[in-house]
């Protein structure tokens, strides 16, 4: 059974302020956490289900991960879904590591303030299946290790280098004679277009797109075609992820 302060502290996780103090998140259910004892985070402890712990608890002594046994009414009083499963971590959150030398020499995501969680943690899933390894985010974009951004990645959090900076200070700085795509709902057809694999693709904000800095570091403005129906209205715009799956797919393609 788990302390009251045991309780407040994980609880204080699924708030910013107290993972940037406390340099913790949290990760729940089996098939997340169970991507995360491969990775490189280190975890402070788990909370799982006698189920659950009977399972585990020799894989995660030879980790010498420390882990406690609760009730289902424990595991929902500390969990940050409607309905929790089984198990939830607590990790530490690693340094920050940006890469000097990557810019011409891979394809890389660049995210213009994405405020929707389920977006970044869409978008770092469908980076790490398309090979993309480095997405970096601005400064005011969603927090990576907000529980509903680990929780849409499905464990490629783990697999993904994020980091967040100054978009426009890295770009002038690190991109010079890259090309630099920016996703447009009025650009040239990405269907028409060779590509650069080892380009930069900048998705802007759900609703405000790119940025005015940003907007004057593009190269090449590139946009999907919209295929209209005359008996039905069109959407105003894609959904940032599902943007980025689409332009991910044909920058791959090609």
């Amino acid at each position: 059974m788990l302390t009251q302060n045991q309780i407040k502290q994980i609880k204080a996780l699924h708030q910013k302020k107290f993972r940037n103090e406390n340099k913790q998140f949290i990760a729940e259910g089996p098939l997340l956490v169970e991507e995360l004892l491969g990775s490189k985070f280190t975890f402070e402890g788990i909370y799982g289900t006698k189920e659950w712990i009977a399972e585990n608890s020799d894989r995660l002594q030879n980790k010498n991960i420390p882990f406690f046994e609760i009730n289902e009414k424990d595991l929902e009083r500390i969990s940050a879904l409607k309905t929790p499963n089984n198990v939830l971590a607590v990790l530490n959150i690693p340094e920050q590591n940006i890469p000097s030398d990557i810019f011409g020499k891979e394809l890389i995501l660049v995210l213009d303030e994405i405020k929707d969680p389920g977006n970044l943690g869409t978008i770092i899933r469908t980076a790490n299946w398309f090979g993309i390894g480095n997405i970096f985010c601005s400064e005011n974009s969603t927090d990576l290790f907000n529980p509903k951004v680990v929780q849409a990645t499905m464990g490629s959090i783990a697999k993904i280098n994020v980091c967040y900076t100054n978009l426009s200070i890295l770009i002038k700085e690190k991109a010079k004679n890259v090309n630099i795509y920016g996703a447009f709902a009025h650009g040239e057809n990405i269907y028409n277009i060779e590509p650069d694999k080892n380009g930069v693709i900048i998705i802007g904000n759900e609703s405000a797109g790119i940025s005015d800095d940003l907007q004057k570091l593009i190269t090449k403005k590139i946009s999907i075609p919209l295929h209209h129906n005359e008996n039905q209205r069109s959407p105003e715009s894609l959904n940032a992820s599902v943007a980025a799956a689409i332009l991910c797919y044909e920058f791959r393609r090609k």
